[in-house]
């Protein structure tokens, strides 16, 4: 009875599965694997999952060794080993599906991959089309396509050195992109050669996704906010409060908001979120 289930009543049941019970029915056959993707097929719509998402946890510098990972049902802790990774890599961004994006560590040229630490799987991107090194990456998540078994998404690559001889490197002053969708590179167009400096200098990998614009912070001139907005391809700039006497400030997405998180070593701590109106950041607590 089961193995002829409809794909969408099957689909629907899992749901109601914790994730290590999923597991388990998702390597009972090929027609229990196909549903417990979490999709209805028949439909392309998604199925809302009753229980909360695990939290993953990994080492900030080097995913090396294993990555810790929290389930909510049992608040237990689990560690994953990291041994299947080919290359020594760096956390760029959590991508959605249990896959994470890595950059790789034992070359100087921008190297891309994914990763899923519960499935043990890992890929390499293709090559950008220009070599770069040191260039600022932000991730975009896409609506899913119908039927889609993973989540559909956009990686930013901006700024960097050219891939040059030691010594005659130049900044790239140009922006590209990687569809997961069609599994490859584009030049997306150019960028002020200001921001291709200073997004290559002093720009961290963390990057934030707020109403179709993708931002970077950089601690150059003191602390300062750059955005690329993906709908016109234009770059623009947000000044950062108290941004001379921040001795740390992060962007994070809450409420749906950009939201910048700032102060010093003293203690005090400041949060601002981004203004629908004037377009710039104004504090919301302290």
């Amino acid at each position: 009875m089961w193995n002829n289930l409809p794909l969408d009543i099957l689909a629907k049941i899992f749901s109601f599965l914790s994730p290590e019970s999923l597991a388990r029915a998702n390597s009972a056959c090929r027609h229990w694997h196909k549903c417990g993707r979490g999709y209805l097929l028949s439909t392309g719509s998604a199925v809302t999952w009753q229980h909360p998402p695990w939290f993953v946890a990994v080492p900030i510098r080097s995913l090396s060794g294993c990555c810790y990972v929290h389930n909510p049902n049992s608040d237990n802790w689990h560690a994953l080993p990291l041994d299947f990774l080919p290359d020594p890599v760096r956390l760029i961004s959590p991508v959605g599906g249990g896959l994470i994006l890595l950059r790789s560590t034992s070359t100087t040229v921008h190297q891309l991959a994914l990763c899923n630490p519960f499935t043990r799987q890992y890929k390499r991107l293709p090559k950008l089309n220009v070599l770069r090194t040191n260039p600022a990456t932000g991730i975009v998540m896409l609506e899913p396509s119908r039927g889609a078994s993973f989540p559909a998404f956009r990686v930013y690559v901006a700024g960097g050195m050219s891939d040059a001889p030691r010594g005659c490197g130049m900044y790239e002053s140009t922006l590209e992109a990687y569809d997961s969708v069609h599994e490859r590179w584009q030049i997306i167009g150019p960028m002020p050669v200001e921001f291709a400096v200073r997004l290559t200098v002093w720009t961290p990998d963390e990057s934030v996704c707020c109403d179709g614009v993708l931002y970077w912070m950089t601690s150059a001139r003191a602390y300062s906010i750059m955005g690329f907005e993906i709908g016109t391809n234009n770059w623009r700039e947000l000044s950062v409060p108290l941004a001379d006497q921040l001795e740390f400030a992060a962007l994070i997405l809450q409420n749906g908001r950009l939201t910048l998180v700032g102060g010093t070593c003293s203690g005090a701590v400041s949060v601002w979120e981004l203004s629908e109106v004037v377009k710039s950041l104004i504090s919301c607590s302290s």
